[in-house]
């Protein structure tokens, strides 16, 4: 059975995050944000959710390939045969990549992993579920060469955790490595949306890919982060989503019949005959660009909290079996984050049940008869009542029921989040644009 090395890595991002907290606050650098950083987990968490499905089924497709079509017999005990599948799985995964930043179907299932407007280790684990879906289809030569599919998902599991702690704005040039390998320098220019980054810098654990083909650029000043046309949302389904409902409207109104076909298929700036491009001005200047940052009280933001961290518990211990559960909790503090009156209302109905979950749960690893279960049924009562009423307690909070709520404003360091405060762009560590 092979071992699956991103679960049993899970503590160690979780750790590697506060380090980079406690980096942060030593540099008095703004690297973290708690809205935006609840949003990241929440979308890895979702990942983890329904993306496990999805990649054990297109997984199926690898292993049909070997099982039927693969040209070599690849030996397990062969140290050459494992680096040669780390060096052409990283090759494929470029190319895949490159081809998710290119190709407006699988941007869609990309883009999740750029909507961030802040840049460090939280992020790494923001992902799309969808990606899975296409990405399989550029790893199928190993398949035909013969790479077997436990070599296959080991190293594909080195490339991806390398990836992690390039997600950093606390490191800076690491000098000769910089030609070969991927680093956090080379891996900021990609997720910049300033006009002279976009789609570049395409490697997972190797940038020769992008030196190869003409994708690298050096990092020069301090990139402003996101996506051109910011998410302006903490909803995490919405995230993976929105970008395939922007494209079937693009479709729909695209005069030629042949454009509402190639919409799917071009670059995600080209746009059918007849269509302008909407969006923010492609030149943006730092001093004018203001990041999505709905402001709500503090003590909502404890609330928030308090309903994420037993959320993620949770999610690690009985992930398949409460997933709706999950994703319905995470949705609901995306939608407190931003004042949203839904979130209130959904809110309202998801603490019922939650409380009738715990106390079955109860009921199957005490039973209700006996006095410790009811004291357990009695104390999730108590809490569920005590939850509402903080709840409702900031009501007057959520008085959008579409936007954020720009009233009620935060002083402190939870939910406006500059942790630590920013300091001028001289105190920078990594560089000197910020």
């Amino acid at each position: 059975m092979v071992p699956n090395l991103i679960e049993m890595a899970i503590p160690v991002f979780f750790l590697l995050i506060g380090v980079e907290l406690f980096v942060s606050w030593l540099q008095r650098r703004a690297n973290y944000r708690f809205n935006d950083t609840i949003n990241d987990l929440s979308m890895g968490t979702v990942d983890q959710v329904g993306g496990a499905f999805l990649k054990s089924i297109v997984f199926i497709g690898y292993l049909y390939v070997y099982e039927n079509h693969r040209l070599l017999e690849i030996p397990m005990s062969s140290t050459v045969a494992w680096v040669a599948c780390l060096l052409f799985y990283d090759l494929m995964y470029y190319w895949a990549h490159r081809a998710s930043h290119e190709v407006n179907i699988m941007w869609g299932s990309h883009i999740p992993h750029h909507q961030s407007e802040e840049y460090n280790l939280s992020v790494a684990l923001r992902q799309g579920v969808f990606q899975g879906c296409f990405f399989w289809i550029f790893y199928l030569p190993l398949a035909f060469t013969g790479f077997p599919p436990a070599m296959f998902i080991v190293m594909a599991s080195v490339d991806t955790l390398y990836q992690f702690w390039i997600h950093t704005r606390t490191i800076g040039k690491l000098g000769p490595l910089e030609w070969v390998f991927n680093t956090p320098s080379h891996h900021r220019v990609h997720h910049a949306k300033n006009p002279k980054y976009i789609d570049r810098n395409h490697g997972g654990m190797l940038i020769i890919w992008d030196r190869l083909f003409g994708t690298f650029k050096e990092e020069e000043e301090e990139p402003i982060y996101g996506t051109a046309t910011p998410l302006r949302s903490w909803n995490p389904v919405w995230a993976n989503v929105h970008y395939w409902i922007d494209l079937t409207k693009l479709a729909w109104k695209a005069p030629r019949w042949q454009d509402k076909f190639l919409v799917w298929f071009m670059k995600p700036a080209w746009r059918p005959e007849g269509i302008e491009k909407e969006g923010p001005p492609a030149h943006l200047r730092r001093e004018f660009y203001e990041k999505y940052n709905p402001r709500i009280p503090v003590s909502l933001s404890i609330y928030v909290f308090v309903q994420f961290l037993p959320t993620m518990i949770i999610a690690t211990s009985f992930l398949k079996k409460v997933a709706g559960l999950i994703i319905m909790t995470l949705v609901c503090i995306g939608g407190i984050l931003e004042g949203k009156r839904w979130a209130l209302l959904l809110e309202g109905l998801r603490l019922p049940v939650l409380g009738g979950a715990a106390i079955i749960w109860t009921q199957r690893a005490f039973g209700l008869e006996t006095m410790l279960g009811q004291i357990v049924a009695l104390l999730v009562l108590v809490d569920v009542v005590a939850l509402m009423i903080w709840l409702l307690s900031h009501r007057r909070a959520f008085t959008h029921p579409f936007g954020p709520v720009a009233a009620d404003a935060i002083s402190s360091a939870i939910a406006d989040s500059e942790f630590p405060p920013q300091l001028p762009d001289s105190h920078s560590p990594a560089r000197t644009g910020h």
